[in-house]
């Protein structure tokens, strides 16, 4: 069954809904167009390494429909700032001359203004090599007019930049062999992920199985630190019982990592997803061999656990996320990239970063106290700390 395929002007209001540049005027299309400049630039930057990598270039193709729907994106946000539909820059492209605006017959879709080729006879590296040449050489006229004034108040000469920058990219996108209306629709896929308009939590995923196998829904942890022997260590209890074996920060310079089941527990709560959680509770699927060995199994946990080591890495730079409120997308999509295939590649990522934010912001008043109760409500969907006295 073929996707469904949307508007050009349906996506250009999706941008809006998931802008989140709040200035206004000219000030506010400095930033879009700074991004459609960048996202460009990213393009030649995949073409480059493509042609220096060749086959060692994994998921090249899929790189430029993302970046291409990233141009696309700040394209259509930068017209509809200054109130020109998609649409009425196509009938001009298509047309080579001005027309009322208020006209009847709209071209609709992206695929109406995009003629591709066979796909025997797409996907010229050198004559896209070009045409991005030519692409970021008409997103740099704009920017130099935008930057002396010529465009502010002049709203045609703005349209004429528009109308060239959409013709420029239409063909890019021919010689690549990209179908813009399918990377239209991924990117609304991506800043849907990213910034939804609606932030519902989905069902937990083993909310049909016994409850035997399901993840405690309620879980409080006394996190403790010891000194035995000279050694610090961290013990964690629920229930008054020992959960787990002692921590430590297994690095011989000290950073607290002792602490990390925390991170475990962030993504219980927020995700409902925790393979160590699972071990820890001793909660595995048992009744579902195929899900207890895939998604409950040894690699599932050593994802899980790479996942928390190599965030904490990036955390450690930047004073662990503290007066941070929101986390940078290429972070978030590594890890979309390394959870690919265990059911938690259904979380969005605003998912992951709430996970990732509310599991720091605990950690960091671990790191404070030393000890403290931690509470991980699966229901709510919160994790949450409070000092013991």
């Amino acid at each position: 069954m073929s996707e469904p395929v949307i508007s050009m002007n349906d996506f250009q209001r999706q941008t809006l809904l998931t802008d989140q540049n709040t200035l206004k005027g000219m000030d506010g299309l400095r930033f879009p167009l700074l991004g459609l400049y960048g996202e460009v630039g990213s393009l030649l930057s995949a073409l480059k390494k493509k042609q220096r990598d060749q086959a060692s270039y994994v998921g090249y193709q899929q790189n430029i429909l993302e970046e291409l729907g990233d141009v696309l994106w700040y394209f259509a946000n930068i017209a509809a700032r200054v109130n020109l539909d998609l649409s009425v820059l196509a009938q001009r492209m298509s047309r080579d001359s001005k027309h009322s605006e208020t006209e009847l017959h709209k071209l609709g879709t992206f695929g109406e203004i995009q003629p591709l080729s066979p796909p025997s006879e797409r996907s010229n590296s050198l004559a896209f090599e070009q045409r991005l040449i030519e692409l970021a050489g008409k997103v740099g006229r704009l920017l130099d007019d935008v930057a002396v004034g010529r465009t502010e108040q002049n709203r045609d000469a703005l349209a004429e930049h528009l109308v060239e920058i959409l013709r420029a990219l239409i063909h890019a996108a021919d010689d690549a062999g990209i179908d813009l209306d399918n990377a239209a629709r991924r990117n609304i896929e991506k800043t849907l992920s990213r910034w939804p308009t609606d932030r519902t939590f989905p069902a937990l995923f083993d909310e049909e199985d016994d409850p035997e196998e399901q993840l405690p829904r309620y879980i409080e942890m006394n996190i403790l630190e010891r000194v035995s022997s000279g050694k610090v260590y961290v013990r964690q209890q629920c229930n008054g019982i020992n959960i787990g074996d002692p921590l430590t920060d297994n690095k011989a310079e000290e950073d607290d990592y002792r602490f990390h089941d925390v991170f475990h527990l962030a993504h219980a709560a927020i995700l409902g997803w925790s393979p160590v959680v699972r071990a820890l509770f001793k909660v595995k699927r048992k009744s579902r061999p195929k899900t207890d060995e895939n998604e409950d199994g040894a690699r599932a946990l050593l994802v899980e656990e790479g996942i928390s080591t190599w965030i904490f890495s990036h955390a450690t730079r930047l004073d662990y996320f503290k007066s941070i409120d929101r986390l940078d997308y290429p972070l978030l999509k590594a890890i979309h990239e390394q959870v690919a295939g265990y059911e938690v590649e259904r979380c969005a990522l605003w998912l992951w970063e709430k996970a990732i934010l509310d599991g720091y912001a605990v950690f960091r008043s671990l790191r404070v106290q030393r000890r403290g109760l931690v509470i991980a409500d699966l229901r709510a969907r919160t994790i949450s700390f409070k000092t013991l006295s």
